[in-house]
């Protein structure tokens, strides 16, 4: 058997994965706020692992970024920047050799979402790494015992499964179940290929929490996260005027009927619920005025596991701010949690763990 798994996030990283924003993509109107805000990520990055940044051009990331130590540019076309869902999917296999792991990336087929969004080079990112890789054109790359497993066929995005290291899956059904990714699969079908090709032992399905805005149909970081010793963190909603407020209590309640895969029952910590952010757009339509106000999924979920910190949103919020600190870092008492201001990471309607890919260490 070959015994590889999926690790969880906070296991030993050798790096994080950023696909870089430049004009070419829907970033343009505020290029210069979220290329701060990447700058603000890779300065954290790169004190502690690798950097990995894919974009079609080096000269489009800042000198200072360029001149960081461990950081890798890799020149690729890519059509947006969400790295958690056309980077590798890695998987970890304690080898014979003493403190060595294997790695085998997985390279699932990435269709935008479900075919709302172009996706053609970024779903393509994976290959061309692994071509590279093989050419050996940049030695900080050539990771021990690397292999590429093709999974084009099924359709997966990183962002919309969590794992606990330990053979059980997370995910959502309203993302999995949904239109334009792997029909006609029934939801048993989908749930062995899953055990099948992250060689997991079981999927644990969630059925509500989806965030008003969200453009991934529910994905699993964004409302459930993993933590050590079965502790999962989870948005919670006390506003009974919010229109998310009946789906996110249903959320509550299956989480607390959740049990692990040793029959008990698992450590809930709550997260709160950002007060709602809106994306105000006034256009021109045939002489008439039209003035639109969208909610922005922003949530406290979506934070990065690093080695020895996690980066999490952050809102200009102070009260839930200072709260989802804390409670963040009750999950993870041994690491530093970096704030990061994810008010422009939202505008595009994801944050700080949508933009990041971790690469496990082989170490």
């Amino acid at each position: 058997m070959e015994n590889f798994r999926l690790p969880a996030e906070w296991e030993p990283q050798w790096g994080v994965m950023l696909t870089w924003p430049h004009e070419d993509t829907d970033w343009k109107p505020y290029l210069a706020e979220i290329t701060e805000t990447y700058v603000q990520m890779a300065r954290e990055i790169v004190c502690r692992e690798w950097l990995l940044i894919v974009v079609p051009k080096a000269e489009f990331v800042p000198e200072e970024v360029r001149q960081m130590e461990r950081v890798v540019i890799f020149e690729c076309p890519t059509d947006d920047t969400w790295a958690r869902d056309h980077g590798p999917i890695v998987l970890v296999k304690e080898s014979r050799s003493q403190g060595v792991k294997e790695l085998k990336c997985l390279d699932f087929r990435f269709n935008g979402w479900g075919e709302k969004f172009p996706a053609d080079n970024d779903n393509r990112i994976v290959e061309r790494l692994d071509e590279r890789i093989k050419k050996n054109v940049n030695c900080q790359l050539s990771i021990v015992n690397y292999q590429l497993e093709h999974h084009q066929d099924f359709v997966l995005e990183g962002g919309s499964i969590e794992s606990d290291g330990r053979g059980t899956i997370f995910t959502t059904s309203q993302c999995l179940l949904a239109p334009n990714r792997n029909q006609p699969l029934t939801r048993e079908e989908i749930e062995a290929e899953l055990k099948r090709r992250l060689r997991a032992e079981r999927v644990v399905w969630l059925d509500h929490g989806n965030l008003v805005g969200d453009d991934t149909d529910g994905h699993i970081d964004t409302i459930v996260r993993c933590a050590p010793d079965d502790t999962l963190l989870y948005v919670g909603c006390d506003d009974e005027n919010d229109e998310q407020f009946a789906d996110f209590r249903a959320l509550e309640q299956q989480l607390k009927s959740l049990q692990t895969a040793d029959g008990k029952p698992y450590r809930l910590l709550r997260l709160p619920m950002p007060d709602a952010i809106f994306e105000e757009t006034i256009s021109e339509e045939g002489g008439t005025r039209k003035e639109e106000r969208e909610r922005l999924p922003a949530t406290y979920a979506n934070f990065l596991i690093l080695d020895g910190a996690v980066l999490a949103p952050v809102y200009g919020q102070p009260e839930n701010d200072a709260e989802a600190l804390r409670v963040i870092g009750k999950a993870f008492p041994d690491c530093d949690i970096i704030p990061i201001d994810a008010r422009t990471i939202i505008r595009q309607h994801g944050s700080i763990h949508c933009l990041t890919m971790q690469i496990p260490s082989q170490i």
